[in-house]
């Protein structure tokens, strides 16, 4: 059974993206995008957080704690994914600017088309061994086939429906999503690589101090150069909650898994993104509540 899971890593990563792209994409319109590029400000100081921001911190933490290779490698991968899928819900729930935070999410995850293999050959190149190569080409590929195409299709797919309706499509695919990231976690604990071995202790404590630094770099910006608290919100949010769901396709095309055969590189690196969006999520609820309280007390 494990095995089976092993041989498919990368359909399984695969399915689980490219469900989550589309459901995102059914909510999203190209009239979001309009308010925001009349008032650009926060949307560019929220886009050179996600592009060069959050990945110089991953570079610090790396050269400051030298962390284990596996793991450094992890922390850049992070980095270079933008923002995730649930950004915008938790934006909506903190009532700060929606809009901007979607237009964040579609210009930075196109984007990544051509940043993510930048970041990680410039980040992330010496953490492999020397015969290693970056595959730019299949990581663009992957971002193509499994992100892009599938936002679009849900885009195209929403676009005649009532908001309800797309709400519902983006909620079911999102859930399905999750459910295959479960079985990503049960798959690879099966075969024996989530094990404590693939990332210490220390390294635990490096990936949660990396996910609170990721999102205040998202926050103190905004505070210090005078946006309005929505904008705050929404860049602080889009910052915290990486796209995970891209970084475990990538790692399975990065380091692909063989049946029988010890990958400990593989495993820390899987075992960081893993651990990361476990931070993550409990860490961007207090944000979340914090922000829902000061609009309440403005209102």
């Amino acid at each position: 059974m494990f095995d089976f899971y092993i041989r498919h890593e990368w359909w399984f990563a695969a399915t689980q993206l490219s469900l989550a792209m589309f459901g995102m994409g059914a909510t999203l319109r190209l009239a979001d995008f309009a308010g925001v590029f009349r008032r650009p400000k926060g949307f560019l100081i929220g886009l050179l957080v996600q592009v060069v921001g959050v990945p110089l911190i991953a570079l610090g933490f790396n050269l400051a704690l030298r962390p284990p290779p596996g793991v450094a490698f992890g922390l850049v991968l992070i980095a270079a994914m933008p923002g995730g899928a649930m950004s915008n819900v938790l934006t909506y729930f903190a009532k700060s600017n929606v809009p901007l935070s979607i237009a964040l999410t579609a210009v930075v995850t196109l984007g990544c088309l051509v940043t993510t293999p930048v970041v990680l050959r410039l980040l992330a190149g010496a953490l492999v061994p020397p015969e290693f190569v970056m595959p730019v080409a299949a990581i663009a590929l992957d971002i193509a086939v499994c992100l892009l195409i599938p936002l679009a299709l849900g885009m195209a797919a929403g676009a005649p429906l009532r908001h309800l309706t797309r709400e519902v499509i983006a909620r079911w695919c999102i859930n399905a999503s999750l459910a295959v990231v479960v079985c990503i976690a049960i798959g690879s604990a099966g075969a024996g690589r989530l094990s404590g071995d693939a990332v210490t202790a220390s390294a635990l404590l490096v990936i949660l101090v990396f996910a609170f630094a990721v999102q205040q770099a998202g926050t103190l910006p905004g505070w210090a150069l005078g946006l309005a608290r929505p904008d705050v919100g929404a860049i602080a949010i889009e910052t915290a909650v990486r796209n995970t769901n891209l970084a475990l396709l990538l790692k399975a095309s990065l380091f692909p898994a063989t049946p029988g055969v010890l990958d400990p590189m593989g495993d820390s690196v899987l075992v960081t993104a893993l651990l990361f969006g476990a931070c993550a999520a409990p860490l961007t609820i207090p944000l979340v509540l914090v922000h829902r309280w000061l609009a309440r007390r403005a209102a």
